[in-house]
């Protein structure tokens, strides 16, 4: 799958950018993108689920992405100023018309999915969480019960798990790996409807990511890590 940036202006940049190197997509492949954010200035961002937004964010997904349908369509967040019911109808009527084919949320709790799925269909949640920030564990439980896709953003603490010191450091370096494959890998073994998206912006980076899901972490070694870090 590919995944297309957390707020606006990354999301747009990737979308264009995903679309030139890999229009046309070849078969299976999975593209996820969200909506329901602005920006409107340095720093700043702003809820904005007001249905006529997000019908002008999907349109322009499809746009940049060159597709007639997103596969996955998220919602930033849930905008509090507008009603849960229109912005979650709002993407029920986009999947009705076919320009998306699965709805999911960011940054929600257990009660905003369970109100959510009354509407539409949920299939992915992306909260944070990782190794170190485990805050919606409540929400990666729920999701595993319920079998909804999780998306963990952050997944490395933007490298805050690689100091000398710290426990995935001991591990990475018994297992002869980095810091970051330890963290990822981690995270895969937590559950199976986990789905880590770790940013890179390097060809070597990238391959070091997907190396990590080969790294099998034993039972004792997450034993270890639970200890150290949760």
């Amino acid at each position: 799958m590919f995944y297309t940036g957390y707020c606006l202006a990354w999301t747009n940049v990737s979308e264009e950018i995903i679309a030139e190197a890999l229009h046309p997509y070849p078969a299976g492949l999975v593209i996820a993108t969200k909506g329901g954010f602005e920006r409107p200035g340095p720093d700043r961002w702003v809820e904005n689920g007001k249905p006529e937004h997000l019908k002008a964010a999907c349109e322009g997904s499809l746009r940049r992405l060159r597709l007639d349908r997103i596969d996955l369509y998220q919602l930033h967040r849930i905008d509090p100023k507008v009603s849960a019911d229109d912005q979650l109808g709002t993407l029920k009527d986009l999947q009705a018309q076919g320009k998306i084919r699965h709805i999911g949320l960011s940054e929600v709790s257990v009660r905003q999915i369970q109100y959510a799925q009354k509407i539409v269909r949920v299939v992915s949640v992306q909260n944070r969480y990782s190794i170190s920030d485990r805050k919606s564990e409540d929400v990666l439980e729920y999701c595993e019960r319920e079998n909804i896709g999780f998306i963990p953003w952050f997944p490395l603490a933007a490298g805050q798990l690689s100091g000398e010191d710290s426990p995935v450091s001991r591990v990475a370096v018994q297992r002869k790996v980095t810091p970051s494959q330890v963290a990822l890998a981690w995270l895969l073994a937590r559950s199976p409807v986990m789905l880590p998206i770790p940013g890179t912006s390097r060809v070597e980076h990238l391959e070091e990511n997907i190396a990590a899901a080969d790294l099998k972490i034993d039972t004792n070694t997450m034993r270890e890590l639970d200890r150290m870090v949760g």
